[in-house]
Order: C-alpha cells, then structure tokens, then sequence
C-alpha cells in the first residue's frame, strides 16, 4: 500500500509552511511539515485508524496530529489517499463536505 497527496493537500502543507516560517522561521516550518508527511506515511502500517467521517463523505477518515493538524484521507484497495491537511483550527468539515458528498473547494 502506498501513500497518494493529493494536490490540495499539498497546497495545504506548503501553507502551513509558509504560515510557521512567518512566524518561526524557516527550518522550524520544514521539520513540522516533514513530521506531518511523515506521520501520514506511516498509514501504509495502519491505514484504517482516525475516525471514519461517513457524515462528511462516504470513506474519509481523519486524525488529528500534535493536536493541531487534522488529517484527511480516504483508504483505497491499493493507497492511502490524504485529501486534506488542515491546520489551526481550520473548519474542515466544511471543506470536505460538498452538497453531493464530494470534497468541497
């Protein structure tokens, strides 16, 4: 099993990035946002913890990180998908519950 970012989850990561180097510095916002790509690649071992989120969307799950990053991802026959990276108290439900059960923008 592998582990699939998608786009808007990356965008997500490289905002959380440049928003922690704002405030941090620069090698703080790398190490934080490694440890998020890291901490997601490890799903391959145990794709199926987190809280399944069928309300939002048929499949998703999500978990929380460092008690301020929600993780997003669907688990698939052959990947684990994270479809969003959510940070500071960001309302994800809204953004990935579409009217038809889709990811929202």
């Amino acid at each position: 099993m592998r582990v699939v970012f998608t786009p808007e989850a990356d965008a997500q990561l490289l905002s959380i990035f440049a928003y922690i180097a704002g405030q941090a510095g620069p090698d703080l916002a790398l190490r934080f946002t490694d440890e998020i790509v890291s901490y997601c690649e490890g799903f391959t071992t145990f794709p199926s913890r987190g809280t399944l989120r069928d309300d939002l969307r048929p499949g998703l799950r999500t978990i929380g990180y460092k008690r301020r990053v929600t993780i997003a991802f669907a688990v698939l026959a052959d990947a684990v998908t994270i479809i969003g990276v959510f940070y500071g108290g960001q309302d994800f439900e809204s953004a990935l519950a579409g009217e038809d059960g889709t990811v929202g923008s």
